[in-house]
C-alpha cells in the first residue's frame, strides 16, 4: 500500500484527530496514488497515523478513516454507518436526521439525511464517491428504504474533479414527501430544495422559540420554506409575516402554513429582506419578535470580512424594528464564522443601533449533527435569541 509521510510540525493536528492531510503537509510519497486509492499515513517518524483515501489532484491529499491497520471494504462502510445510526437513536433522533455527518462519524466528505423513510446522500469528494455504491448497499440493508437519492449538485465536488449531478439510486420515487417536527407537517422537495431539501439542524432551534413568540407579532426574514415562521404560529403567535427572495420557497412556505391550518395566521411574501428590512426600519415599523436566518455569507477565508460585515448590517436592521422589550431571533451557518466572532459581530450591531441586549440562550445545531473538538467545520451553526432594549 502507498505510504504518505508527514511533515515534523503538522503531527500534532493528525495526533488531536483532525482527518484532513493537505498537500504542502506531505513530507514524502512512497508508491503511486490513483485519485480514490486507500493509503497508509505516518508521522515523520514512521509511526502509523491512520488509514485514509486519497486524491493527488486536491488541496486536501488524504482524508484519514481510520486510525487502525485495518481493511476499508464494503464492511467497513456498513459499520461506521450502522454506528452513526446507533448513535442517533441513543440521543433520540429516529424519524427525521442527519444520519451521517462527514468528520463527526469519521466518514469524511459523507452526508447521509434520513427523513422518515427516504434517504438522501452527499459524496463531496473523490474518495468518498468511489464508495458510493458501498453506501447505498449499507442504507438498503439497515433500513430497506422507500428510496434514495443523491444530491451532490455541489460545486465543491469539483475540486475534487468531479461533475456536479444528481438522481435516483434506487427504483424512481416521488420526491415531494412529507415530513413530522415537533407536531407539524411540512413538504421537502428532496429534489429540488436547497442542500438535501430541508435544513434538519434548527429543529431543536425551532422549538426554542416557543414561549418567546406566544401573543407577538412575528416578522421573519430568510425563511426558505417557512418552519420558523409556521413554529412561532404554532406555538401561539397572535400573526407571523415570512419574507424570501425565492418565489418557490415562499410558494412552498405557504402551502406549509396551509398544511397545518396557520395560514390564517402565517403568510409568506416574495422580497428582497435586505432592502425591505433597511427601508421598514426608516418607516417605523416594528414587531415583538423578529426572526432572521440568512444563508452562509462566505465559503472562503478571503472573505470573512465580507460576511461580518453583512451580519452585522441584518442584525441592526433586525434590531431596529424589534419593540423595545421584544426579541431578536437570529443565526448563522458559515463555519468560518466561529462562535466568538458572531457573539462579538452582534455586540458591535446592538451598540450601532443603540440597543441593550441581553441573551436568552445561545445554541448550535442539533445533536444529529455532533461537534467534534478541534475540527471546526463540525461547529458551524450558530444559534442566538437575545432580549432588545432601548438604552
Amino acid at each position: 500500500m502507498t505510504k504518505l509521510f508527514l511533515k515534523k510540525q503538522i503531527a500534532p493536528r493528525i495526533a488531536n484527530g483532525h482527518p484532513w492531510v493537505y498537500g504542502n503537509e506531505v513530507n514524502r510519497v512512497e508508491g503511486p496514488i490513483d485519485g480514490g486509492d486507500i493509503v497508509d499515513v505516518f508521522y515523520y517518524d514512521g509511526k502509523f497515523a491512520g488509514r485514509a483515501y486519497a486524491n493527488p489532484k486536491s488541496q486536501i491529499i488524504a482524508r484519514i478513516l481510520t486510525r487502525r491497520q485495518e481493511p476499508v471494504d464494503n464492511q467497513f462502510f456498513f459499520t461506521r454507518i450502522r454506528e452513526a445510526w446507533e448513535y442517533r437513536k441513543k440521543i433520540g433522533y429516529t424519524e427525521n436526521c442527519r444520519l451521517v455527518f462527514g468528520e463527526a462519524d469519521l466518514l469524511p466528505a459523507l452526508v447521509i439525511d434520513k427523513f422518515n423513510d427516504y434517504f438522501v446522500i452527499q459524496t463531496l469528494s473523490l474518495g468518498m464517491d468511489k464508495w458510493k455504491p458501498a453506501i447505498v448497499d449499507a442504507l438498503v440493508s439497515l433500513f430497506a428504504p422507500k428510496g434514495i437519492y443523491e444530491r451532490n449538485d455541489v460545486p465543491v465536488r469539483e475540486l475534487e474533479g468531479l461533475p456536479q449531478q444528481k438522481g435516483f439510486l434506487t427504483a424512481p420515487f416521488d420526491t415531494r414527501i412529507l415530513i413530522r417536527e415537533n407536531g407539524l407537517t411540512f413538504h421537502v422537495d428532496i429534489e429540488n430544495g436547497q442542500k438535501t431539501g430541508y435544513f434538519l439542524d434548527q429543529q431543536d432551534n425551532r422549538r426554542a422559540i416557543r414561549h418567546i413568540v406566544k401573543d407577538a407579532e412575528v416578522l421573519g426574514a430568510f425563511t426558505y420554506t417557512g418552519t420558523f415562521e409556521i413554529h412561532a404560529a404554532h406555538y401561539g403567535a397572535k400573526s407571523v409575516l415570512g419574507l424570501d427572495i425565492s418565489e418557490s420557497a415562499v410558494s412552498q412556505a405557504n402551502r406549509n402554513a396551509a398544511l397545518n391550518g396557520l395560514d390564517h395566521i402565517c403568510r409568506f411574501e416574495t422580497v428582497n429582506a435586505f432592502d425591505v428590512l433597511k427601508q421598514w426600519g426608516k418607516e417605523g415599523r416594528s414587531y415583538d419578535v423578529v426572526m432572521l436566518d440568512p444563508p452562509a455569507f462566505t465559503k472562503s477565508r478571503e472573505n470573512i470580512q465580507k460576511a461580518i460585515t453583512g451580519y452585522k448590517e441584518i442584525n441592526l436592521r433586525g434590531m431596529k424594528l424589534v419593540r423595545n422589550g421584544g426579541f431578536l431571533v437570529t443565526s448563522s451557518c458559515t463555519n468560518l464564522v466561529q462562535p466568538d466572532l458572531f457573539l462579538q459581530t452582534i455586540d458591535m450591531a446592538a451598540r450601532d443601533a443603540r440597543k441593550r441586549i441581553r441573551q436568552v440562550t445561545f445554541q448550535a445545531q442539533a445533536s444529529d449533527h455532533p461537534i467534534i473538538w478541534g475540527i471546526e467545520n463540525t461547529n458551524y451553526l450558530k444559534f442566538l435569541i437575545v432580549e432588545v432594549c432601548d438604552k
